[in-house]
């Protein structure tokens, strides 16, 4: 969505463009700075930003429109024209019931486009590539937290505090992974956790399924097993 309206802007467009788009709050919006200048420079620009649980400095009609999940009940009040294009990016869930909405609000289905993050097909839970090199231990001195087990992979490793998420020690043990938006909205990263408890910062908008993980925004809390 972010490369439309790149070249929106490039090509120095006139024609109408809303741009709608749901995060938790201001520090879970990513290119936040961005899509606001480059909507400056579309001069038919239309925007609704919501913020489910916005930080209490986040300024509503400054940094956000709405306080809630962007759903049907917003693109309804916006009185949106339904012969419109429309674009939806997001995870399965989130497109699939804006998608229905769309089409019962009078929307025809082949001006309703769905994008899922990442040009890969969607990833099978546990399911990886072969890998270029053998999973090995990260580089560094060793961590001392919970022991991090790769399933897949055959690899344990201590977890460090150096690492933000499980995503971040996937990647320097060189363990295949799947990813996009390393802030819990594609659901790329989706595996599963075989054993053991994770925390999530930031919160996913939408919760992985029973027994699976989202890797790129977890940590370990205790020792886990996952489906790598």
């Amino acid at each position: 969505m972010l490369a439309m309206l790149h070249a929106l802007v490039a090509g120095a467009s006139k024609r109408d463009v809303c741009w709608l788009y749901g995060a938790r709050n201001g520090s879970e919006h990513p290119f936040a700075s961005e899509t606001r200048q480059l909507l400056g420079a579309l001069p038919r620009h239309h925007s609704q930003i919501c913020y489910s649980a916005p930080d209490p400095e986040d300024r509503l009609h400054i940094d956000f429109d709405v306080r809630g999940h962007l759903d049907m009940r917003v693109i309804e009040q916006l009185n949106l024209p339904r012969d419109g294009d429309f674009y939806i990016c997001g995870p399965t869930g989130f497109m699939s019931d804006l998608s229905a909405g769309l089409a019962s609000f009078g929307v025809a289905k082949d001006r309703i486009r769905t994008e899922i993050f990442g040009t890969g097909p969607l990833m099978t839970p546990g399911i990886a590539a072969s890998p270029r090199q053998t999973p090995h231990v990260p580089a560094g001195p060793p961590g001392s937290g919970p022991m991090v087990s790769f399933a897949r992979s055959g690899l344990n490793v201590r977890w460090g505090s150096s690492f933000k998420s499980l995503l971040e020690l996937a990647e320097a043990c060189d363990v295949p992974v799947r990813w996009s938006c390393r802030t819990g909205v594609c659901h790329n990263c989706e595996t599963g956790l075989v054993a053991g408890n994770v925390s999530y910062q930031p919160e996913p908008i939408d919760a992985a399924a029973d027994g699976n993980l989202l890797i790129c925004c977890s940590r370990p809390e205790g020792n886990v097993v996952i489906d790598l």
